[in-house]
């Protein structure tokens, strides 16, 4: 078979944001809409389900293990929940490609399993690290072998799992999740220690699913056993897809967009502190729940953005936003400076490696440090190519870039945008960013 040309965005320079757009639904939350909706008792509906490469991996994963779940229309997914004990083992391997929240969170609930199953993923997941899911799941009873702590996992399920007492050596939401899972198999409390704060996604719908996370001080604990019950799970829209609109809008004088439905939970609304701190304008309407995430309508407008200094409390809360808020602040006056973000360097890509070559291009003063990045921001940028190393945050980083280049940008290998953010070109098209996507031709 014979492999799709690369995609490649070209982007005319300049331009304005304008208008109302609803981004995708949240990535995160629709991970674990399905998983959850997989073990529960009765029949989950998820509406706004993000229908990304990503999202549909984890579906396909869970019909694999037996779960009757269907899509019914664009976005909404209806799943006949198998109850805690009711998963099968798959015929063969799960393939999940590019996305590591279902990885790492597929491991900690099929620890929990009496069968034994297999995780692969494409050669970008292959290469990030697995060895923080592997060994505090081990300490639970459960077997997983691996290639040097990176995938194909095997995992050898035990029923019913240790309880544990673990302090997660940094916060990360998919490792507490991955044992959050986990801890329902457990005789007894589980309870993990965050270093620092991070998403609360799963602990809000396993409340919604009847079931309660216990919260002291930095301890999260769950208690093993059931029933889940179905749910009806409403998806916002995901303030990570929101980001990259909110930083070009923020940036450039003369936009003025709203953006729509958007999840502002407070665990992960680091990227509208941050560019708040930068100077930008950015409004909350129409507050409300959806679920028992907060939801609002956010309204931002152009304008002159200064440097800040970014430590890691703020990092956690914008870990997938960090791309965004740097090509931010390489339009700002001043120096932006980033500590504390390592975890940036095992995404898809070394995400501050990829930056810090992506902005040099640009004509942007960038330094690098082994945990951060410093950026002196510059009033235009270069035109020129620009390398997304098959990263989706860092291609529409990159693409949003353009608003304020003096020529046409081109963003290099940027299929795995579909991974989270189907629809990206045309939405941003429609909101007034000269951007096209075309195949590249062979040499």
């Amino acid at each position: 078979m014979s492999q799709a040309a690369p995609l490649d965005y070209r982007v005319a320079p300049g331009g304005q944001l304008q208008g109302r757009l609803r981004v995708p639904g949240d990535k995160s939350i629709s991970h674990r809409a399905l998983l959850l909706g997989a073990i529960a008792e009765g029949e989950t509906q998820v509406e706004g389900f993000l229908s990304g490469a990503d999202c549909l991996a984890t579906l396909a994963a869970v019909r694999a293990l037996g779960v009757a779940a269907d899509m019914p229309a664009p976005g909404r997914v209806t799943l006949k929940g198998r109850g805690l004990e009711g998963l099968k083992a798959p015929a063969a391997p799960l393939d999940l490609g590019n996305s590591g929240t279902a990885m790492r969170l597929l491991t900690g609930l099929l620890a929990g399993q009496d069968f034994i199953s297999t995780l692969t993923g494409d050669a970008s997941l292959s290469r990030r690290p697995m060895k923080r899911v592997i060994e505090p799941l081990s300490t639970m009873g459960a077997r997983i072998e691996s290639k040097n702590g990176t995938a194909p996992l095997t995992i050898h399920g035990v029923r019913p799992l240790k309880p544990m007492r673990y302090q997660m050596p940094v916060p990360s939401a998919q490792v507490k999740s991955a044992l959050l899972l986990a801890g329902l198999y457990a005789g007894g409390y589980s309870w993990i220690k965050e270093p620092g704060p991070s998403r609360d996604h799963t602990e809000r719908m396993l409340q919604a699913f009847g079931h309660d996370c216990l919260r002291e001080g930095n301890w999260v604990g769950i208690h093993g056993g059931g029933p889940l019950r179905a749910a009806h799970i409403e998806v916002p829209g995901d303030l990570s897809s929101a980001a990259f609109f909110l930083a070009g809008a923020a940036m450039t004088p003369g936009s003025e967009l709203v953006l729509e439905n958007v999840g502002v939970n407070p665990t992960r609304d680091g990227v509208i502190r941050l560019l708040r701190a930068m100077g930008a304008d950015i409004r909350f309407s129409n507050p409300r729940f959806s679920g028992a995430e907060p939801v609002a309508d956010l309204s931002v407008r152009g304008g002159t953005l200064h440097g800040t200094d970014i430590g890691a409390e703020l990092v956690a809360l914008a870990i997938d936003d960090i791309p965004a808020v740097l090509v931010a602040a390489a339009a700002a006056r001043g120096v932006t400076r980033v500590r504390g973000a390592a975890e940036l360097r095992v995404k898809e890509s070394d995400r501050l490696q990829a930056m810090q070559v992506g902005l040099t291009a640009l004509g942007v003063p960038v330094e690098l440090s082994q945990d951060g990045i410093s950026v002196t921001g510059v009033e235009r940028f270069r035109g020129g190519e620009v390398q997304s190393h098959a990263d989706h945050r860092i291609a529409m980083a990159f693409a949003l870039a353009a608003l304020r280049a003096e020529a046409p940008l081109t963003i290099l290998d940027c299929a795995n945008v579909d991974t989270s953010f189907p629809g990206f070109v045309a939405m941003a098209a429609g909101a007034g960013l000269g951007i096209a996507a075309a195949e590249r031709r062979a040499a």
